[in-house]
């Protein structure tokens, strides 16, 4: 059996696959962010540890006896500042934080080649600003700064005291030269930093460490090989047979993604499409990322006293598709594809009278929905074909959603058995590669297909009005919302 563990931003996962790909455990344990200044988002990487404990430990402990290896994933970009004694030095700056806009822009001034070696348009989310912005803000910490780790990296150090970090999350660093594999010394020069203060490349196949001692004797597993893993998005790939060229799926979790994957490095950075390598030896990918998706769901839940994501979406289903003229933009923690703008903020617009708690659930959806279709339409320009999307993440649960995202974005949508495990069944198929050999094609298969949905055409043409409104929306709030 193989562990994987997904560290998200909301909570901690944690899923047991048999030989067959079957989920024979799971645990979580939920995560909280903190936002003590506009723009701001950070979490004590002691959390995370805790956490992934606690989310271990829930597992029943004869399968986890059963454990011949672990593989993990988690949240992209967050900068783990390190001191010499391996210890934080502050909260980690989270992939969602947008306050480094202005080392963005001194970045891609300076340094061309974050976009030709990198791959993508230097974006507050990115690992890269947040170090720059540590440089010119709190030049102290910056000083003590002995390695760089992402979120998952960071457990894997206190898992196995090794430093090490796959390929698919070190992209999203910024510092990676994408298309060779490597760290650049460039990108890395242009923020003050060294290849010293990096973790050591492997792709995320490889075994990568041995769990600890004292770790395996506390969580009840041996002593068992920990593979190099994948950032979240890479990871859910992995999981749901997204590891072939032109395959393509869509996560709804936190955050929404559209990821396509390449066999070969394929960037387009002037349209905010990302290209990262992905978690295999060999293979690239494309995303089209949105900082706000499933937690749009859970904010018009505490705004109307709704109990749940159920509810929400049970009070949609009344209201019904286009049923008013309400149109929302998802712009909670600013945007990245299409428009790269940190400082944007979402909206309610076409509010009236008739307004109730049913139809603003409603245009929640459809405002998510629309944002994804931009960022597939950005896709289909830069000239990939997406013939239909596998469907992952918590958003999956509901059919009545996929049945407005169908439409929006027009494109069939594919719901796999065990979609919503996300980046954790890849990790665990990625231990299973690294502990006992096998191809990518033949271990990370697609789970069966659930249900599929394809796109309404009565939906689409009623929904067409009001994403005209959505597109032309963005340019009339953001200049608002800037000068805050």
């Amino acid at each position: 059996m193989f562990l994987g563990i997904d560290i998200g931003t909301s909570g901690v996962k944690a899923v047991v696959l048999d030989t067959h790909g079957a989920v024979v455990g799971q645990g979580v344990a939920a995560l909280s962010v903190q936002r003590p200044y506009p723009l701001w988002s950070e979490q004590d990487p002691e959390d995370w540890w805790k956490a992934t404990s606690a989310a271990v430990l829930a597992i029943d402990p004869q399968v986890r006896r059963a454990v011949r290896g672990i593989g993990l994933a988690g949240q992209m970009h967050g900068a783990t500042l390190l001191g010499a004694d391996d210890r934080p030095l502050r909260p980690a700056i989270l992939w969602n934080d947008g306050r480094s806009f202005a080392e963005c822009a001194a970045l891609e001034a300076t340094t061309p080649e974050f976009r030709t070696l990198g791959g993508n348009i230097v974006m507050p989310g990115f690992t890269a600003p947040k170090l720059e912005w540590v440089r010119r803000h709190e030049p102290e910490i910056f000083a003590q700064v002995a390695t760089v780790l992402l979120p998952k990296d960071y457990v894997r150090l206190r898992m196995t005291g090794e430093k090490a970090s796959d390929m698919s999350d070190s992209a999203g660093t910024l510092w990676l030269d994408v298309g060779g594999r490597r760290w650049s010394d460039t990108l890395l020069a242009a923020c003050g930093l060294t290849q010293a203060q990096m973790p050591r490349l492997v792709e995320g196949t490889d075994v990568a460490g041995v769990l600890r001692a004292d770790i395996a004797e506390a969580w009840g597993i041996a002593q068992v090989p920990v593979a190099g893993g994948a950032g979240d998005n890479a990871g859910g790939a992995a999981g749901v047979g997204v590891v072939t060229d032109g395959k393509a799926l869509l996560s709804l979790g936190t955050s929404g993604v559209i990821f396509v994957a390449n066999d070969q490095f394929r960037p387009n950075p002037a349209r905010a499409v990302h290209a990262f390598c992905h978690c295999l030896p060999e293979m690239w990918h494309q995303m089209s990322v949105h900082l706000s998706a499933a937690s749009c769901i859970d904010w018009v839940a505490r705004l109307t006293g709704a109990s749940g994501a159920a509810e929400v979406f049970q009070r949609a289903e009344a209201a019904g598709v286009a049923s008013g003229p309400e149109i929302f933009l998802p712009y909670l923690s600013g945007e990245r594809t299409p428009h790269n703008d940190a400082q944007v903020r979402g909206a309610f617009v076409g509010l009236d009278n008739d307004t109730d708690p049913n139809r603003l659930a409603q245009a929640v959806l459809e405002g998510v929905a629309f944002a994804l279709a931009d960022g597939l339409d950005v896709l289909r320009e830069a000239g990939t074909e997406v013939a239909e999307l596998a469907v992952i993440g918590g958003g999956a649960r509901s059919r009545y959603w996929g049945e407005t995202l169908a439409a929006a974005m027009e494109v069939p949508l594919v719901y796999l058995q065990g979609g919503e495990v996300g980046p954790a069944l890849g990790a665990a198929r990625l231990a299973q590669i690294a502990v006992d050999g096998g191809t990518p094609a033949e271990v990370c298969v697609a789970p069966p297909v659930s249900h599929r949905i394809a796109p309404d055409a009565e939906l689409t043409a009623r929904l067409a009005p009001k994403k005209a409104v959505f597109r032309a929306a963005y340019a009339q709030i953001s200049p608002l919302t800037h000068s805050n």
